[in-house]
C-alpha cells in the first residue's frame, strides 16, 4: 500500500512539475509549483522527517510562493506572445529525453543510493530532527545559507528597479 501511495504521489509530482515549465499564463505555472511543493511535502512525511515537510509547506509553499507571485503581478507579466518555432521545440524535447536516459543510467549504475550517513534512525530518535537540521545548518552551511538570503535580497531589490517607469 506504501508503494501505490508513493507511486500516486511521484506521479502527480511530476505531472504538476511538467505543467510548471509548459503553462504560458506565469500564475497557473505558480499554482502547479505549489502542488509539486506539497507533494515533495507528503514524501518528506512518507521518509518520516516531519520537520522536513513542515519547513517544505511552511518555507516554499508560503513564503517562496507568495514572493514569486508578488514579484509576477509587481512585473505585469503577460502571457507569452509569439509562440516557439518548432525546431526549437524538438531540440528541447530530444536534449530533455537524452538527459532522462543519461540520469536513469548512471542512477541504475552508481551506489550511491544504498550510502549510509553519520546520523542514523537512533540518533535522530534520540536528539531529534530540528536540532540536528539546525546544528548542521548554522555550521557546516552557515555560507550557502547566507549567500540564498543575499540572492533573495537581491531579486527582491531587482524586480523593484525592473518595475519602475521611471528611475
Amino acid at each position: 500500500m506504501e508503494i501505490l501511495f508513493f507511486g500516486l504521489v511521484a506521479a502527480i509530482a511530476i505531472i504538476s512539475s511538467i505543467l510548471v515549465i509548459t503553462n504560458k499564463n506565469p500564475i497557473n505555472s505558480a499554482l502547479s509549483l505549489i502542488l509539486t511543493f506539497f507533494c515533495l511535502a507528503t514524501l518528506y512525511v512518507m521518509l518520516e522527517a516531519p520537520f522536513m515537510a513542515a519547513i517544505q509547506i511552511i518555507v516554499y509553499a508560503g513564503a517562496i510562493m507568495v514572493l514569486i507571485v508578488f514579484v509576477i503581478m509587481l512585473l505585469n507579466i503577460r502571457s507569452e506572445a509569439g509562440g516557439r518555432t518548432n525546431h526549437a521545440r524538438f531540440l528541447g524535447s530530444m536534449t530533455g529525453v537524452l538527459l532522462l536516459i543519461l540520469t536513469w543510467t548512471v542512477i541504475g549504475k552508481s551506489s550511491l543510493t544504498g550510502a549510509k550517513g553519520a546520523i542514523d534512525s537512533a540518533m535522530i530518535a534520540k536528539v531529534g530532527h530540528t536540532e540536528l537540521i539546525g546544528k548542521s545548518l548554522f555550521t557546516e552551511f552557515l555560507l550557502p545559507f547566507e549567500i540564498t538570503s543575499v540572492l533573495l535580497l537581491a531579486a527582491i531589490v531587482g524586480a523593484v528597479v525592473l518595475s519602475k517607469k521611471k528611475l
